[in-house]
């Protein structure tokens, strides 16, 4: 990449809505995902409502009577369930939250705080369909830029083949459409566990190759669990 090529990608990629990587860095990034995780729910449930408050606890719960309800519905309809639950909860940026400018938090950290931003309800979202058995290849995090805001935005995109325009999963449109009615967002890259994509149209995109590991990434998938829960600074129930 040349030194003007490597200028302009940089800017392309500023981070808004509280989520900043270097393009150079994202070039050569290979995301790993952890598998998904079994987790015991009166463990979760006893440590969110230590955590975070009594009504965690209750949305610690209600989530999973999604996961647990939800495992033998087609998948169109687990996509459903999970945006319509994770669009309830509220949105505030990183450094209001977390005191971070950049914190990406667990699922259940989000659930514990009853919030997040744009990344955090893109993240929980993800987690919890790979819960509901949803294949990873069918699901992508996406950077977008979203027009009617004029900042670049996450959301979650989900390809029912490999070829498929995708479906978006977001919490400013809360009902899911496919990329081609969403003509707000204009996609600029895409990740799951695996890969990374280059997207210059509403399709799949283009494989941008794999090396290093994201340091964020890598920090979130130690925090999957209940045993590093952070603390945010506001409380928001």
């Amino acid at each position: 990449m040349s030194h003007e090529d490597s200028k302009v990608t940089t800017s392309l990629y500023k981070r808004v809505c509280h989520f900043s990587i270097m393009a150079s860095a994202l070039l050569v990034s290979c995301l790993y995902a952890a598998p998904t995780q079994e987790l015991n729910q009166q463990k979760t449930v006893s440590a969110l409502s230590e955590r975070y408050g009594d009504r965690a606890g209750l949305r610690a719960n209600a989530w999973f009577k999604i996961v647990n309800d939800s495992q033998k519905l087609a998948e169109i309809e687990k996509l459903e369930k999970v945006n319509q639950f994770f669009n309830l909860f509220r949105f505030i940026d990183d450094q209001t939250l977390w005191g971070d400018s950049n914190y990406w938090a667990s699922p259940m950290e989000f659930i514990g705080a009853n919030g997040g931003d744009c990344e955090d309800f893109s993240i929980a979202k993800y987690f919890t369909l790979l819960q509901l058995g949803i294949p990873e290849d069918k699901l992508r995090i996406t950077m977008v830029k979203a027009t009617s805001l004029n900042q670049y935005h996450m959301v979650l995109a989900y390809y029912e083949k490999p070829n498929s325009i995708p479906l978006v999963l977001d919490n400013l449109d809360k009902t899911i459409k496919l990329a081609t009615k969403r003509k707000d967002l204009l996609p600029v890259y895409s990740f799951n566990g695996q890969q990374l994509w280059l997207n210059k149209e509403k399709g799949r995109g283009v494989l941008a190759g794999s090396s290093s590991r994201l340091e964020k990434w890598t920090d979130l998938k130690l925090r999957l669990g209940v045993d590093r829960l952070r603390q945010p600074k506001l409380n928001m129930e």
